[in-house]
């Protein structure tokens, strides 16, 4: 097994802690190797970030893949920018509050969540990421939710505050992940 996937976005919106969150799961949690391998714009909050993330059951022999299995994009130039790097069969994760797809690619599977609205439904814009990391593990178990949310509570050990809203979001992105199967 191996599952090469881009969490892309602008600069703010977690992508980074996304990836981080995930790697690290699959790193303390599981006997599969993880690499992350971020990138960002010239500018960090509103430039582009991204990153590639390989998890396998074997030895990654590259960082980072032109070809994805999975693509999950926050926002609209990102999904204009690594739409076409999606493999046939590849499954595209869409917040389509902000993102319209227009690309004709039948040959993929499209998760359609408009995430920005629910968060914002929420009370909180900033758990996006993590919404939107729920709604990944929901639909794909690539690993354990329980294993996610232990890097989510080691990563909030000194925001106590924030935990209740970032559970919330996280166990409402698993469901609706899970709904989109």
């Amino acid at each position: 097994m191996e599952n090469n996937l881009c969490i892309a976005g602008f600069g703010g919106q977690g992508v980074m802690t996304f990836g981080k969150l995930l790697a690290t799961a699959v790193c303390d949690n599981t006997d599969y190797n993880v690499t992350f391998f971020p990138s960002y714009g010239a500018e960090q909050r509103g430039g582009t970030a991204n990153c590639y993330l390989i998890i396998s059951d074997r030895e990654i022999g590259t960082p980072m893949s032109d070809i994805l299995d999975d693509l999950v994009v926050l926002n609209q130039p990102s999904y204009d920018k690594f739409v076409s790097k999606l493999k046939m069969g590849g499954r595209l994760f869409v917040n389509s509050s902000i993102v319209k797809p227009t690309s004709d690619r039948s040959d993929i599977q499209i998760i359609s969540v408009p995430a920005t609205d629910i968060v914002v439904g929420m009370g909180n814009i900033k758990v996006l990421n993590i919404f939107m990391l729920g709604v990944y593990i929901g639909y794909t178990e690539i690993v354990p939710s329980e294993s996610i949310w232990k890097s989510i509570m080691e990563k909030m050990a000194g925001k106590p505050s924030l935990v209740e809203l970032n559970k919330n979001a996280f166990e409402q992105g698993i469901e609706l992940g899970r709904s989109q199967k």
